[in-house]
């Protein structure tokens, strides 16, 4: 029998892999590095892995011994505590602690007035991180879009600003070089208070990727080992198109893309051992019908639950994607694949978890998808949240006390654990038919884009100091007239 102080939490449990299954990638992934290895682009990062015992090609072919691998997956943190603008905790990244947040780059925006696509724009940009700041779903902010009207050079320095100056949460941002990247590690540290304070609390993270197959770039090398130089958290994480740039099995694929993975680590921590990394891989498959990348598919979010179950045994913190749709438009499809992907990203356990509200395979976004999005985050974790199992949850003698044919509604024990125990939807409908009716009868699309609407118009986030605020201005000033004429080396 149950006593009064027992308890137990009844979750939802979701793996993969098996301890073998996770070995045997494991070791093909190590097998590859060792006998087919990567193709190093930058010769920083040739030399660096020369010096610590690769073997290397005259075409700048790397073979990474095995002992080499498992010793830089043992020097990266396996916790990495990210804070918010103010210098506040915001996310613990570690074990199968999940965040959610908003992606990088879409060229195209479905615009809330008018409901037409267009191409993105700097305010789309403001949006998202007003939107991003209201929503207590939304773990952390970034571009969302990829401003068009702005000049391509300046566009990922503008679009960090703009994350900054309209939210307080951590930024999870890209560039597109080591040039701009400086500018917008410089404008970090001048908010966090300078680069030592960056460092102790840091407020973002670099997203930056090589190139599959089994190449890393120059440019995104630069990156890699700037941020390792400064100890900014990044994400370097490849994206395997499986049938183009991967094979078409998802066992290939997911092996490929887990040496790419490993072999930045092995890059990353050769530059600065222990400096902060978020690891992982996203394999998507290309719809052979449409050439397109199938975003929404149940392929891709087979290979990111193995993704996390690898990363897991490694200890690293893990990235992933979710909230991520296909479909074109604001419609049964995306509703469907964004709830699918956003569930199976939380029983996952991935950590840094982005994308929320992309539709059109990564290239178009909308401000009521990030709140639909946020909905369908409330609810998931409600569901990863379980229940408790207790004597006093039970409720035995509330049992008895109202007995056969009685009602709970009244009751003290119903009064206690309401609101723990019966999520509560901001959005969705749950009145009938006749008092829907009543009120407009609007279905849920229209209850989002009025609700970002409003978010837009009434929510103020905590603004930067007026000081701070005329600091960056100055950087990006400055930052015009050096960027104006770099060419950005892929």
């Amino acid at each position: 029998m149950m006593d009064d102080t027992s308890h137990s939490q009844c979750r939802p449990r979701y793996r993969l892999l098996t301890e073998d299954q996770i070995q045997e990638i494991h070791l093909a992934t190590l097998e590859i590095l060792d006998t087919v290895g990567v193709k190093i682009l930058n010769d920083e990062g040739v030399e660096l892995l020369r010096e610590a015992g690769c073997r290397v090609t005259q075409d700048k072919l790397v073979q990474i011994p095995n002992g080499l691998v498992e010793d830089c997956i043992e020097s990266a943190p396996s916790l990495l505590p990210i804070y918010n603008r103010k210098g506040e905790i915001a996310m613990h990244l570690e074990g199968n602690r999940s965040y959610f947040g908003i992606g990088t780059d879409l060229l195209h925006t479905l615009d809330l007035e008018t409901g037409q696509l267009r191409p993105s724009r700097l305010q789309d940009v403001v949006n998202a991180a007003i939107i991003g700041d209201y929503f207590s779903e939304i773990d952390f902010i970034a571009s969302f879009a990829h401003p068009q009207d702005i000049p391509a050079n300046l566009s990922y320095v503008a679009s960090f600003r703009a994350l900054v100056e309209n939210s307080t949460k951590p930024i999870f941002f890209t560039a597109a070089g080591q040039e701009d990247l400086s500018v917008i590690i410089e404008m970090a540290a001048t908010v966090a208070g300078g680069e030592e304070a960056l460092r102790d609390r840091p407020f973002l993270i670099h997203y930056a990727e090589p190139t599959s197959p089994l190449c890393h770039s120059y440019g995104a090398l630069r990156k890699l080992f700037l941020c390792a130089d400064k100890k900014i958290p990044v994400n370097y994480t490849p994206a395997v198109l499986s049938g183009a740039s991967g094979p078409v099995t998802l066992a290939g694929a997911i092996t490929v893309a887990n040496a790419e993975a490993l072999s930045g680590i092995v890059l990353h921590q050769l530059r600065c051992k222990g400096a902060p990394i978020i690891s992982g891989f996203a394999v998507t498959p290309m719809d052979m019908r449409t050439a397109t990348c199938a975003y929404g598919s149940p392929e891709y979010r087979l290979a990111l639950s193995a993704c996390a179950d690898l990363y897991h045994h490694y200890g690293i913190p893990v990235w992933g994607t979710a909230g991520c749709s296909d479909a074109n438009t604001l419609d049964e499809q995306a509703a469907m694949e964004w709830a699918f992907s956003i569930l199976m990203a939380a029983l996952d356990g991935a950590n840094l978890v982005h994308d929320i509200g992309y539709l059109g395979q990564g290239t178009i976004g909308s401000p009521a998808s990030i709140v639909t999005c946020s909905e369908i985050i409330s609810y998931v974790k409600r569901i990863t949240q379980g229940f408790e199992l207790s004597r006093e949850r039970i409720g035995m003698e509330v049992i008895r006390t109202v007995g056969p044919g009685g009602n709970f509604m009244a009751e003290e024990h119903t009064r206690n654990f309401l609101r723990q125990e019966h999520w509560r939807p901001k959005f969705a409908n749950r009145e009938n038919s006749e008092v829907w009716l009543m009120k407009g009868g609007k279905g849920y699309r229209e209850i989002a884009t009025q609700k970002a609407k409003e978010i837009l118009k009434t929510h103020k986030p905590e603004p930067l100091s007026e000081t701070v605020q005329a600091q960056l201005a100055a950087i990006v000033k400055k930052a015009e007239n050096a960027l104006e004429s770099v060419h950005f080396k892929a």
